[in-house]
């Protein structure tokens, strides 16, 4: 076990003969790099650098078309090179502003990028460089000596992928999320050697070759299982039918292995679960000559592998004395590694009571890391709120000062307990504890915010350690939380039209921007002018936002959005003393196609709520009668289905009430630009929803 582990942070050292074992080279933290091997089931040491600066990468690299066995990690704003022995034989400041986040070696050139900057370096020498307009993820290059040039590929956050040429973006490839990781297809670009994987943060993986005028996409595997977002990719041939398959590691402890069928489609083939996410995936030949294994590094720093040596081996009476023998050594050390780390333990912790209770003592409180991610989920309009920590969690609270509603997670093993929150007096909407199973080490959580309804969420996370301690996340509810950054939208829709004008800057607009809606980089984009698109997760409705210096222009098809931003705008403009002029225009035709978009969802829902009151009784009766042969076949249907229902309608709660309100902020929000208020007819409106009919709905509207 290292310390805690950054994404790409672990590579297998090429063997010195097919199928003989490899060297692990891992960089954790601590600023450790260390490389070690095994020896009849034994972790053996070959280096172990001195603890310095966090590492965020670590690549191997060495002349073009030669084993590529020189070490390279990146610790802030340093490269640092180190050979397979361990002798340091280059340190490179790059004097970067930021923090390098992601690196790519190819021979004597270097590929960095920290979160907005990219540049580019040849024998320690600037080539290029480039400013990107949101988060860069990763970057990596294609084979330089297949496709005879060099050919960068930045993956950024507002889910494109960028392919530069020299300090030029070339083109742009839209992918279907966030990317999280690049990699050449088949370790070397594939057949043309132009062949690029990436990885999303919502779980999606696809293929794209990278031609020079244009992107072609292969094939896209969509995330219909619902897991966690991909952090490490690698190909390597561990089903043993001379294709390399697709190894990936996922941020909720999946290792997937995909082959590929006559069609070049990838197939899912093998999968399994770690208890932490996997930061690192590599396929070689580690424990055993002759037995390839699948190795990964987790975020707390164990280093693990899957093997394909069999461990039931067939023997005759002859071996089974040996296998015995072998079992019992193998417990033995096992038993005396444990009593050693015990005492170690002990030790360690008696060497802190002295300390802690001594006059000179500083402050003892033990520092541990979080790993943490907040992120809208499309499929159903839900935030993941996912907290991992490098030991056991104890507990974490949660506490909100806006309205949120806590949903079901499966993986989720914790006790949730809730305390009565005062709101009026104490802006204190939610107080919710999760109590942790013993060596749970990653916990997630799924919240549901209402738009309009802005503030902060805090996770106050405690872990088993002693004294106890605790740090303290925040995450914030925009106020146009349930939007995703999109990259185009449908022009035909019946847009409403908000205009503000007034003396401020660009930068301040969009501060305002990023204030209000989700997945707009902090940084002002360059340019004079910049067109956002966005995306309601919940309702499908859409916004489009342009906007420069002394000007912004905001469309959506969603009255409610317009209100909103038109309030919260006002109100940021107001702290600002900044005088803003408004305008608006309002399309009447929008409301009646935003019922129409609500509609489907309230009919299920109204639906589903319908068939569960039923069940109870269906029950009941179906006691009673002994069979259901008496039933027509739509409640015979309802108590096959009993339990997937209750499950669904369990997953979705308030779900009717949110659908309810949405469609009573329209019917407010219409009027409201009218300037007449229309509170009063509210109960009117419940009456009609209870008793929903779409046309009466639609009438009333019209009607008030």
């Amino acid at each position: 076990m290292v310390g805690v582990t950054s994404q790409k942070t672990m590579k297998l050292l090429p063997a010195s003969r097919c199928r003989a074992t490899q060297k692990v080279v891992v960089g954790d933290h601590d600023g450790v790099v260390m490389c070690f091997g095994m020896k009849k089931g034994e972790a053996v040491t070959v280096f172990k650098t001195l603890p310095g600066q966090k590492i965020a990468r670590l690549e191997l690299g060495g002349v073009l078309n030669t084993p590529q066995e020189k070490i390279f990690i990146a610790a802030g704003s340093e490269i640092r090179g180190f050979t397979k022995r361990g002798k340091q034989f280059l340190s490179f400041e790059t004097n970067l502003t930021e923090s390098i986040k992601a690196m790519h070696i190819s021979g004597s050139d270097l590929f960095l990028s920290a979160s907005y900057i990219y540049n580019h370096y040849c024998d320690c020498k600037d080539q290029h460089y480039y400013l990107s307009g949101d988060k860069i993820n990763d970057v990596i290059c294609l084979p330089v000596e297949r496709v005879l040039r060099d050919v960068p590929v930045l993956a950024c956050q507002d889910r494109v992928l960028r392919v530069l040429q020299g300090s030029d973006v070339m083109y742009e490839i839209e992918v279907p999320g966030p990317p999280t990781v690049l990699a050449l297809h088949n370790g070397n670009g594939g057949d043309s050697g132009e062949d690029l994987l990436f990885g999303t943060s919502d779980g999606k993986l696809g293929l794209i070759q990278i031609t020079a005028s244009r992107p072609i996409h292969k094939w896209e595997i969509r995330n219909e299982k619902k897991r966690g977002g991909i952090l490490c990719v690698d190909s390597f041939d561990i089903v043993g039918d001379g294709v390399k398959d697709l190894l990936v590691g996922r941020d909720d402890g999946m290792v997937e292995v995909y082959s590929f069928d006559n069609t070049n489609e990838p197939v899912l083939r093998f999968d399994q679960t770690l208890s932490e996410s996997v930061t690192s995936i590599q396929g070689g030949c580690v424990g055993k000559d002759g037995y390839d294994e699948i190795v990964m590094s987790t975020y707390s720093g164990w280093v693990t592998g899957l093997t394909t040596e069999p461990i039931h081996k067939e023997s005759g009476p002859g071996e089974e004395l040996k296998i015995n023998q072998e079992m019992q050594n193998k417990i033995s050390s096992l038993r005396s590694e444990l009593e050693h780390l015990q005492y170690k333990v002990l030790q360690e912790r008696e060497k802190y009571q002295q300390s802690s209770h001594s006059s000179k003592a500083k402050s003892a409180v033990p520092s541990f890391s979080v790993n943490d991610k907040f992120t809208l989920n499309k499929d159903d309009a839900s935030y993941s709120l996912i907290l991992e920590v490098q030991t056991a969690i104890d507990n974490v609270l949660i506490q909100s000062d806006v309205p949120i509603d806590l949903l079901d997670v499966d993986k989720n093993s914790a006790v949730v307990s809730f305390s009565n929150c005062d709101s009026e007096s104490n802006d204190n909407f939610l107080l919710a504890t999760y109590r942790c199973q013993a060596n749970t080490t990653r916990l997630e959580l799924k919240i549901r915010s209402i738009e309009g309804q802005y503030g902060t969420l805090q996770a106050y996370v405690t872990p088993r350690i002693q004294p106890k301690t605790c740090q303290v996340r925040q995450y914030l509810i925009k106020p146009l939380s349930l939007h995703q950054r999109t990259h185009s939208i449908d022009h035909d829709r019946p847009m409403n039209t908000l205009t503000l004008t007034g003396q401020f800057s660009f930068a301040e607009l969009h501060s305002w921007v990023v204030f209000c809606l989700p997945e707009v980089p902090e940084k002002p984009p360059a340019g004079e002018c910049v067109t956002f698109y966005f995306q309601n997760t919940f309702l499908d409705t859409q916004l489009e936002s342009t906007y420069r210096k002394g000007e912004g222009v905001f469309k959506s098809d969603n009255i409610s959005t317009i209100s909103i931003l038109k309030d919260v705008l006002s109100k940021e403009a107001t702290k600002r003393k900044i005088n803003l002029n408004i305008s608006y225009e309002i399309n009447e035709v929008s409301v009646k196609h935003t019922l129409k978009l609500i509609h489907p969802k309230l009919e299920y829902q109204l639906l589903l709520a319908k068939k569960v009151q039923l069940i109870d009784a269906l029950k009941e009766l179906q006691v009673h009668e002994g069979n259901t042969d008496f039933l027509i076949p739509e409640y015979r249907c309802i108590l096959e289905e009993a339990d997937h229902l209750q499950e669904e309608y369990k997953k979705q709660p308030a779900h009717l009430e949110r659908l309810y309100g949405m469609i009573t902020d329209l019917f407010i929000d219409k009027f409201k630009f009218k300037g007449t208020n229309v509170k009063t007819k509210v109960p009117l409106l419940l009456e009609i929803l209870d008793s929903y009919d779409q046309n009466a709905l639609i009438a009333f509207f019209d009607a008030a």
